[in-house]
């Protein structure tokens, strides 16, 4: 505990007579003649109270007790010595633990630091806390002000001054205006006061936080209070500070004029003026203190200026603005790299803040603009530059807000000087410079494309502006800039995807630049040409593209070069939002003049010619889907193409997936008006039955397996669109031939297919017929035709069609059942679709229902351990829902989940299979409905599992775990306590086999109980036998704990270092002041003599040399881009950084994958639950990954898997089949490295290069031992030879 300071000691001598001067608690807000801070002459007895518990507190020798007794205790004799006894926590917060005022929620997490000036803190708010309920205060923040105002006037030592301060900082934000505006003048004198006092202080703290009272004193204040003098009085006191030497003070001061300017809560309101009334004083103060300061070196108060001025000159007038701007400028051309950099800033802001015309009219903002341009950096010199284009760009944008046309009159001298910028030798300029014009194409540009026409070379403006910036980008393309050419191309295709629909006749010379670029000898950019090539194609399309850039392919040619042949892929990639008549009419044709060329060379014996033919004209068939995209004339071209797309499906199998494709693009992306819909739509009589007839043939006909897939989604397609009644007559159609008996069984299958894809559009005549034919089927041997049969009911079941539903509801008790009788037939594969079906009737029944839902329990438990993955899915899903149908039947939820687990629970009393099911469905209930379970159920649930976890049985007991594991992640630890010994117990009692099998699931569990009840609870319940893997675990923990921290502060030290950001406010060293202890202030003083001499540093500019023998002209108006403030020089070299590890000789240390291993084993845990909610349909095991060599999981494979098991991990589950790595029979079982094999060649050797083999006087012995390395490699190699010889002639 802190001791009491004498100023305290003192401060309670002199107050010991005095009495509360009007100081009332529970008032209401406008009430307060009496309530502001007294005097110091008025007589007070809050400081008896007050500075008394203040002090015990301090002291540690107040104990716990009520608040009114505290309020009566008698003041110590100044000096007396303290009472030394023993320390609570409830002493020291006997006021503070239980104040029920939310502002100071944030002391009260911070009470428990060690730091004395928190302890200051929290022992002010707890006495003043008490002495407001002792006057019987409802400690409201009134009259928490009042009664802080009051202390603040009392106390003398800067630590208590401090501490007052900060909370009378956080209390001052949540005052009623009224009251802040009534007692303006005596706060106000009050903190201006202690300002003064403090102003020369070494210690900052108290002085940073009255600055904050202060500002948000006169936030508060309205609109009238401003017309006194004294407010502005007030606020100029508060602005002094903003060049205040103490970098605290001065961030206090600058963040309370910002918010005093920018968050006055009359500038919020209807009547709000344009710009604060004390905006136009801080202009003139900014402007004074710069012009004071002059071309002063150092320049430290020009700095805090200009980091106001970033923050609050949006919020100045536009006269004001205006001569802020003048005296920026001015001020750049001192060439001080910080002043320079620092003005960019503020104007970056002005711009970026979106002000209105009254602080920044249009023609003020473009005179900035134009006055900037004296002050461009040079291309080397690289932080001014970029910071110069950021500017320019947010300044450009502000304009384009403003007024559009003044806009694009100042960009095309933009665009020229960002194109100057791709010739600067740093790739970071090269990109802003890109990105600074692809910004403006995309937010100054492309808004108001839609408003030209088209555009041409001769278009008067704002047009023309358009040409010369396109003219800028495009000379990139010439040599000069060939070091910068992708990006430039990066700029062309936006200014394609910008303007291209109405700039295409200014832009095609551009794209046979681009393509006569592409084609030059080693061209390194030719994926960012296409790429801008396919910008063009989507906004003019491939009509404009292929008039500017002819394709050049007509089947009539020559020679077989085909140089424009890279055009075609593009076009496939990028066409879209065009004709579909011009396929018809350019590409067809030319379709068809590839294909007869491919023939005849066919016919003549020419293959590769052939090939090449044919592959051209697919080619060309593959544009088509794009044309299918968002066409422009469905109505009119499609049915000029109908017929050709169909010849195509029947006779031309090499073209069936690109057509079908190209059907459903037109359907799902193409048809977007009703007239659209039902041109193509009409054509489905055309179609469907071409469709059915390819899907219906053999493989051999039909196409391979994926063909016939995209036949039967083409058909899905197309029916969306077909009239129902033409679906019914298909549909009856296709039921004859299932009934015929000269259909074959691939055509029944077949016909199932594409029933199952109509029946969701059929109505409910045809549904009830259709249902009639397929529910023999439910029972058929076959097991490919019962399934499908299957999804038939299930696609009608499904769908959300009128049609469909009102089958259900009308056959609802025929389905119900239909498919309990043809449970006992039910094949494996048709699981689950069966399931699926059961899953959409049981949504639809109601309490009436219930024995049908009731006989369905055991089929859907036992399905939770089927084959297939689907079906075990779907089972999981129906329990749920059935378990929502109980809820449905009420009569409410508790007791209908009972009601459904009593059905339940006899499964556990059916065979071992049987038991394992309902187990794993009692935990997926348990995860989905654990909210509408009493937990005396849960605690009965618990005691069954924990019974069978005696079980002989590894599928019971790994289902058992399972719960146990799904019980720790769900129950409260509170409401598990009194079961944690039952469980453990039950684990401790397994068998040694069990405990063997499981022993990584057993772990994991134990993880997770340690985890949650600590280590000496687990391990005192269980067994000695546990013991040792406890205390692994235990280890493995703090391993990993320790390695998290390590990685942690790697990367930690990998980052940049920077000087610590000024805390925000919720950091627990922003309610501390300064430091007390002189180390650490020497510490600060030390770190802020390095942050000035970086600064220094950073603030050197260098002057850049004419070039050659070039003079230097300082009467040169560019002479301003000589002064660098990036270091002049010669262009080092990057090295070449790779991610490898070094000896300390200089090898490279690569480790192998294998050697590779994770040992963190919380991970493991993750995916040991993940594996449990996987078990119950939770979650898939597609991409969880296993590491065998850390956690090798020897269960028993899941049934359904063994035709995915693949061998991994080590011992005998290692992988047999696996390719040895390369020199792996050298590696050393014991140890690292290679060792020597008898009978094999040695492994490879590696020398070592060493510094002091280059010695000259030492060459003839390196010479010596590589002489004799090469000796021994000969007779290596001899000996090898004859050996052969020998072996050849045997």
């Amino acid at each position: 505990m802190l001791e009491m300071s004498s100023s305290q000691a003192s401060l309670s001598g002199r107050r010991e007579e005095g009495s509360v001067g009007g100081f009332r608690v529970g008032v209401e807000q406008h009430d307060l003649p009496g309530l502001m801070c007294v005097t110091p002459t008025e007589k007070s007895n809050l400081t008896v109270d007050a500075v008394k518990l203040h002090n015990e507190l301090q002291s540690g020798s107040l104990r716990l007790g009520r608040a009114s007794d505290s309020a009566q205790l008698h003041m110590e004799e100044e000096g007396t010595a303290e009472v030394a006894t023993e320390k609570s926590s409830g002493t020291f917060l006997s006021g503070l633990s239980d104040c029920t005022n939310a502002t100071f929620s944030k002391v009260q997490r911070f009470w428990e630091s060690n730091s004395a000036a928190h302890k200051e803190i929290c022992a002010v708010l707890a006495a003043v806390t008490e002495v407001i309920r002792s006057r019987g205060g409802k400690e409201s923040e009134t009259e928490y002000f009042a009664a802080l105002m009051t202390t603040l006037e009392a106390v003398e030592s800067p630590e208590s001054l401090s501490a007052v301060a900060y909370l009378l900082n956080l209390v001052l934000k949540r005052v009623p205006s009224p009251v802040l505006i009534k007692k303006f003048s005596d706060a106000s004198k009050a903190f201006m006061s202690i300002v003064s006092s403090q102003a020369c202080s070494s210690s900052t703290s108290a002085l940073r936080w009255v600055l904050s009272c202060l500002a948000t004193l006169l936030r508060k204040q309205d609109l009238a209070a401003w017309s006194y003098p004294v407010t502005l009085q007030v606020y100029h006191g508060l602005l002094s500070f903003c060049v205040h030497t103490k970098p605290k003070v001065r961030k206090a001061a600058q963040y309370g004029v910002c918010s005093v300017l920018r968050g006055s809560e009359f500038m919020f309101g209807d009547a709000a003026p344009e710009n604060h009334p004390a905006a136009p004083s801080t202009a003139k103060f900014c402007v004074q203190e710069i012009e004071k300061a002059g071309g002063a070196k150092e320049a430290t108060t020009t700095l805090h200026i200009l980091a106001l001025l970033r923050d609050v000159l949006p919020c100045f007038p536009a006269a004001m603005v205006k001569t802020c701007c003048e005296t920026l400028l001015r001020v750049m051309t001192l060439s001080h790299v910080l002043v320079t950099a620092c003005a960019m800033q503020a104007f970056h802001s002005l711009f970026s803040a979106q002000a209105s015309v009254a602080c920044l009219p249009a023609e003020l903002n473009a005179q900035i603009i134009t006055a900037l341009y004296d002050y461009v950096p040079s291309t080397s010199d690289l932080q001014p530059l970029l910071t110069w284009l950021s500017t320019m760009e947010r300044a450009h944008i502000n304009l384009g807000r403003l007024q559009k046309d003044l806009c694009w009159a100042h960009l095309p001298r933009l665009f020229s000087a960002a194109m100057n910028c791709f010739l600067s030798p740093h790739s970071q300029v090269v990109s802003a410079a890109a990105q600074t014009l692809e910004t403006l194409l995309s937010e100054c540009i492309a808004p108001h494309m839609e408003d030209l026409g088209t555009v041409s070379a001769s278009a008067p403006a704002p047009a023309a502006y358009l040409c010369k910036m396109f003219k800028s980008v495009e000379e990139g393309l010439t040599y000069r800039f060939h070091a910068a050419w992708d990006e430039v191309l990066r700029v062309l295709e936006i200014f394609f995807k910008t303007c291209g629909k109405q700039c295409h006749p200014i832009m095609r010379k551009c794209l046979r630049s681009l393509c006569d670029l592409r084609l030059s000898a080693h061209f390194p950019y030719t994926a960012e040409v296409d790429q801008a090539v396919g910008a063009a194609v989507s906004t003019m399309g491939p009509e404009v593209l292929l008039e500017a850039v002819p394709l050049e392919i007509d089947g009539k040619e020559e020679t077989l070069d085909f140089p424009r042949s890279w055009l075609l892929p593009v076009l496939r990639d990028y066409v879209q939002g065009t004709r579909l008549g011009f396929f018809t009419s350019y590409f067809l044709p030319l379709a068809a003049a590839l294909r007869n060329r491919a023939q005849e060379f066919t016919q003549a014996g020419k293959t590769v010619e052939a090939k090449l033919y044919d592959t051209l004209q697919w080619q060309v068939w593959t544009l088509l889907p794009g044309f299918c995209t968002h066409p422009t004339d469905v109505l009119g071209a499609f049915k000029g193409l109908a017929r050709t797309l169909g010849m195509a499906i029947s006779e031309r199998p090499d073209l069936r997936p690109t057509v079908c494709q190209a059907l459903r693009t037109l359907i799902h992306k193409g048809c977007e008006t009703d007239a659209e819909r039902a041109e193509v739509g009409r054509f489905a009589k055309n179609f469907l039955p071409i469709l059915f007839n390819v899907y219906s043939q053999p493989e051999e006909d039909g196409g391979s397996s994926a063909q016939r897939r995209s036949v039967l989604d083409t058909v899905r397609a197309y029916l969306t669109i077909t009239d129902p009644q033409m679906v019914c007559g298909f549909l009856e159609k296709a039921s004859v031939k299932l009934t015929s008996p000269e259909s074959s069984e691939f055509a029944r299958l077949s016909i199932l297919d594409l029933v199952v894809a109509m029946a969701p559009y059929a109505d409910e005549q045809s549904l009830d017929s259709l249902y009639r034919t397929i529910q023999p089927s439910l029972q058929s041997k076959e097991r490919s035709v019962q399934k499908k049969a299957y999804r038939v009911l299930e696609e009608v079941c499904a769908a959300s069609h009128a049609p469909c539903q009102a089958f259900v509801r009308s056959h609802l008790q025929d389905l119900q059942t239909a498919l309990l009788d043809s449970l006992k037939s039910a094949a494996s594969p048709a699981k689950r679709p069966r399931l699926k079906c059961l899953f959409h009737i049981v949504k639809q029944l109601s309490a009436e229902h219930e024995p049908f839902i009731t006989a369905l329990v055991p089929e859907v438990i036992l399905c939770t351990k089927e084959v297939s993955v689907g079906a075990r899915k779907n089972a999981f899903l129906l329990l749920v829902e059935m378990g929502h149908a109980f809820i449905r039947f009420g009569p409410n939820p508790e007791e209908a989940m009972q009601r459904f687990l009593l059905l339940i629970y006899v499964g556990l009393t059916g065979s071992v299979t049987m038991i394992s099911c309902t187990v794993l469905a009692l935990t997926r209930l348990f995860f989905e409905f654990k909210d509408h379970l009493e937990f005396s159920v849960v605690e009965q649930l618990l005691q069954n599992i924990c019974l069978l976890l005696a079980s002989r049985t590894r599928d019971v007991v790994k289902a058992a775990l399972g719960f146990l594991k799904v019980t720790l992640l769900l129950v409260d630890t509170k409401l598990l306590a009194k079961h944690v010994q039952p469980m453990l117990e039950a684990v401790g009692n397994l068998s040694d086999d069990m405990r063997r099998h499981f022993r990584m699931k057993l772990r994991n569990l134990f993880i997770k109980f340690i985890r949650k009840f600590g280590f000496e609870l687990v391990k005192g319940l269980l067994p000695s036998e546990y013991h040792k893997v406890l205390v692994n675990i235990r280890k493995a923990e703090a391993r990993n704990r320790k390695q998290r921290a390590l990685k942690r502060a790697a990367a930690d030290t990998d980052e940049e270092e920077a000087p610590p950001a000024q805390p925000k406010g919720d950091s627990m060293e922003e309610i501390l002041a300064d430091s007390e202890d002189e180390e650490e202030e020497e510490e600060e003083r030390h770190r802020n003599k390095e942050w000035r001499k970086q600064a220094r540093q950073k603030g050197q500019a260098w002057l850049k040399e004419g070039e050659e023998d070039e003079p230097l002209n300082f009467l040169d108006p560019n002479v301003s881009q000589r002064v660098l403030a990036t270091k002049p020089g010669p262009k080092r070299s990057r090295g070449v950084s790779h991610d490898f590890q070094m000896s300390e000789d200089g090898r490279l240390i690569i480790h192998e994958e294998e050697e590779e291993m994770d040992d963190d084993e919380a991970k493991g845990a993750d995916e040991e639950m993940a594996d449990v909610l996987q078990d119950v349909g939770l979650r898939s095991k597609k991409n969880q990954k296993r590491r065998f060599r850390e956690e090798p999981d020897d269960e028993e494979a899941e049934a359904g898997t063994y035709s995915q098991y693949r061998a991994g991990g080590s011992g005998i589950h290692r992988p047999l089949n696996k390719e040895p790595a390369f020199g792996a029979e050298y590696r050393s079982k014991k140890g690292k490295g290679d060792v020597k094999k008898k009978g094999q060649l040695d492994p490879y050797a590696y020398i070592p290069l060493n510094r002091a083999k280059l010695n000259r006087r030492k060459r003839a012995k390196m010479q010596g031992q590589f002489k004799g390395l090469m000796k021994g490699a000969q007779r290596g190699a001899k000996a090898g030879r004859r050996n052969r010889v020998k072996s050849q002639r045997s």
